[in-house]
């Protein structure tokens, strides 16, 4: 700490990192599948961690190398970092799952962390889209979690992904200059676009039905957030339709509002980036958000 009171920017840490098995704490018939995770250790870890939550499989040099390189870059300011696969996932045991089975995952890998790093004391759960999902929703389930990180939350339903595409894009195509030059020189199929956007709009009218889908994630999610009352950083894409589905809930529910609006909520958006922030830019961003987030508390 400065004398002012404000933190000091850390000094860089060496980083070495361990490949850890260990087991789920799922109580089914997979209850022996282990888990592959790697941990990334400053030279001196400190009391406060994060666990990186992956989603759904994808390719390693895509959005999984961003949490290589998050990893290594949050524990060389002095956070050790516990990265891991969902069973079924990358090299790890089991059958594939989705994000509403992630939960012994998780209590698996927290259990896994607290005992290779004897100095722990709370963790942040980190997750994009699914598993930012599936980190919120385990959360309010243990103590020792204290915080989460949150990018491009998936929320989606059909009546949530109907409005999002209806207001930011065709609503947002009917302002853009190339839009009407097509249309003056017949460059679109005008009838079709016209019957897309109907079956759009028709789908934004069936939200009553839509939330009663069995796989939509965000009355769960919501419960989840009002339960937690731990400090939250959200993160969201400027170019990102799950981005803007999230923006959609809270103009539209306020119940979703007064969550986001509670005072240890945090929300910042990188300009321009994709779903993934797929550039060094983006990603910089990101580790730079979390750095300072961890610091300020």
């Amino acid at each position: 700490m400065k004398r002012d009171g404000s933190r000091q920017h850390p000094a860089a840490h060496a980083v070495r990192e361990l490949a850890l098995r260990f087991r789920s704490a799922a109580e089914d018939e997979e209850t022996q599948a282990r888990l592959a995770g790697i941990l990334s250790l400053p030279d001196a870890p400190g009391p406060r961690g994060v666990l990186i939550v992956t989603g759904g499989p994808q390719y390693r040099v895509g959005s999984h190398r961003q949490f290589v390189l998050l990893a290594r870059a949050l524990a060389a300011q002095g956070w050790p970092v516990l990265r891991f696969d969902l069973r079924g996932m990358g090299d790890s045991e089991g059958g594939a799952r989705d994000y509403r089975a992630a939960g012994p995952d998780i209590a698996g890998a927290l259990a896994q962390f607290f005992d290779a790093v004897p100095a722990l004391r709370e963790v942040a759960l980190w997750g994009l889209c699914d598993g930012a999902t599936a980190a919120a929703c385990h959360a309010p389930r243990d103590a020792r979690v204290k915080a989460l990180v949150l990018l491009n939350p998936w929320v989606r339903s059909s009546a949530g992904l109907a409005r999002a595409t209806l207001r930011h894009y065709y609503l947002g195509r009917l302002l853009q200059g190339d839009f009407w030059r097509k249309l003056a020189k017949g460059g679109l199929r005008l009838g079709a676009s016209l019957a897309s956007l109907r079956q759009v709009a028709a789908a934004t009218r069936g939200q009553a039905q839509a939330t009663q889908e069995d796989d939509a994630p965000a009355p769960a999610l919501l419960r989840a957030l009002a339960q937690f009352q731990g400090k939250v950083l959200l993160i969201l894409s400027g170019d990102d339709l799950g981005a803007r589905e999230w923006q959609a809930l809270l103009e539209g529910d306020a119940a979703w509002r007064a969550v986001a609006a509670r005072t240890q909520w945090t929300q910042a958006q990188v300009d321009g980036a994709n779903h993934t922030f797929a550039s060094a830019a983006w990603r910089g961003a990101v580790e730079q958000l979390c750095a300072r987030w961890l610091q300020s508390w």
